[in-house]
């Protein structure tokens, strides 16, 4: 039995492109807050390259051991609004922080760090201001630096002065690099463990220092699922279930060993089937294996919402510790099936945030024409909040305004990122919705129907 779980694994690993996509080191800075803007920025620099000075040798020597690719070592810090705001920081202030984390970043060689945030679903304090006021710039002179803002929750409600402000910082982020947007994500119910970027930072809850694994394998369900065409969805959803255990499992080993050889903590195992521009490693064609001509066609959402079902009940099976996003990612530019669905006319802005409503996280690796005004973007990020504060769920952002662009035009971003056909936009404006500012209050909790 050992030797077929064995050759199981490398079939997984070899053929269907099962992977570990990250494991996360999530750093508290909450001890680096100082009076003294520079002293906060040697602080940060000096923990960060202390705590993950052996962070990828260890993920490299796991992947040697076991043959299981680690794809990304990343780390997540102490949401940066907070941590500056012992320094009553600027916004000069805080693009200083920023470098110091891209200077640690490259000192200890991970791929990218994240917690250039700010968290200001009910308002704004200390340094939220300033950060977010900084983002466009810091993003566009940092390499490895990922930022994120979460401007709703479900008992706060959306923060629409925030959503107003944010649709600008992403018009303007757009126009100051172009790679920044792909680096920034808008929240609704931010989690505090997420070892996915853009959106990962270490919440305050979390423990001083500690090991988040980010799990993978779409082509490794679609593989599964080729196995029972036909059935009904009673065995589909039982497959899928299956696969997602032997794919939690391993993810699973691979926290606790990079735990216990980096002295740290184990956190969490996020579930998320997260897709790659490789051929057959894509959500989308494991929506299509269960009977779908093409994913955005009608039928969509339902096949959508078992998959990400069934991976969450076998997941919570295989590990005790699941936390983050844990579901089934649909960024667009990073999922071949997605792209070519795009490209076919077949799948709309409009379904894919119908869709969701079930997946995590939103909206994700979407690119839009250059000249989309800053007020469509902020109502964009006003539905997606939306449906995550009524639905007790994480939605996210995570738009490109791709500059001199039009429609069909495809922007290539490399790497993990892929390419993004350019999606159409609503014409319709929404400037005066967006200029109301103020909250929309919080959803009720009772009388639910």
């Amino acid at each position: 039995m050992e030797v077929n779980h064995i050759l199981e694994t490398i079939r997984m690993v070899e053929e269907e492109h099962l992977d570990i996509r990250t494991i996360t080191m999530g750093i508290s800075l909450l001890d680096c807050m100082d009076a003294n803007i520079d002293v906060t920025c040697e602080k940060i620099y000096q923990k960060i390259t202390t705590k993950a000075k052996n962070l990828v040798s260890v993920g490299e020597g796991i992947e040697s051991e076991f043959g299981i690719p680690i794809i990304n070592k990343r780390i997540s810090v102490t949401p940066i609004g907070i941590v500056a705001s012992a320094a009553q920081a600027t916004p000069a202030d805080c693009i200083k922080i920023a470098k110091s984390l891209d200077k640690a970043a490259q000192t200890v060689g991970v791929n990218f760090i994240g917690g250039y945030s700010a968290l200001v679903e009910k308002g704004y304090q200390g340094a939220d201001l300033a950060l977010i006021q900084s983002i466009p710039e810091a993003l566009a002179q940092t390499q490895f630096v990922c930022s994120s803002v979460n401007i709703g929750s479900t008992k706060a409600g959306i923060n629409m002065d925030a959503v107003k402000l944010m649709g600008e910082i992403v018009k303007e982020t757009a126009e100051t690099s172009d790679m920044g947007c792909a680096k920034l994500v808008v929240f609704a119910n931010a989690v505090e463990d997420n070892p996915f970027m853009a959106g990962a930072f270490h919440g305050v809850g979390e423990a001083d220092c500690e090991i988040n694994v980010g799990v993978s394998g779409p082509g490794v369900v679609k593989r599964a699922l080729e196995k029972v065409r036909g059935e009904s969805f009673d065995v589909v959803a039982e497959t899928v279930k299956k696969t997602a255990f032997k794919i939690t499992r391993m993810g699973q080993l691979v926290g606790r060993v990079a735990s216990e050889r980096l002295g740290v903590p184990f956190g969490i195992v996020d579930l998320s089937l997260a897709p790659t521009p490789a051929v057959g490693d894509s959500v989308a064609f494991i929506l299509e294996e269960m009977g779908l001509e093409s994913v955005g066609t009608h039928g969509t959402t339902a096949a959508l919402a078992l998959l990400n079902d069934a991976v969450k009940k076998g997941g919570v099976m295989a590990c005790n510790h699941v936390g983050g996003l844990s579901g089934a990612f649909i960024p667009v530019s990073e999922d071949a099936g997605m792209i070519q669905a795009v490209e076919r006319g077949l799948l709309n802005l409009e379904k894919l945030e119908a869709m969701t409503a079930i997946c995590s996280v939103g909206l994700d690796m979407i690119a839009i024409p250059g000249d989309t005004p800053a007020e469509t973007i902020g109502a964009m990020i006003a539905d997606e909040a939306a449906i995550g504060v009524i639905n007790h769920k994480t939605t996210a952002v995570r738009i490109i305004p791709a500059k001199n662009s039009q429609v069909g035009d495809m922007i290539e971003f490399g790497g993990l990122l892929g390419r993004a056909p350019v999606m159409k936009v609503n014409s319709a404006k929404s400037f005066d919705f967006i200029q109301r500012g103020g909250r929309i209050p919080a959803p009720i909790h009772s009388f639910k129907n």
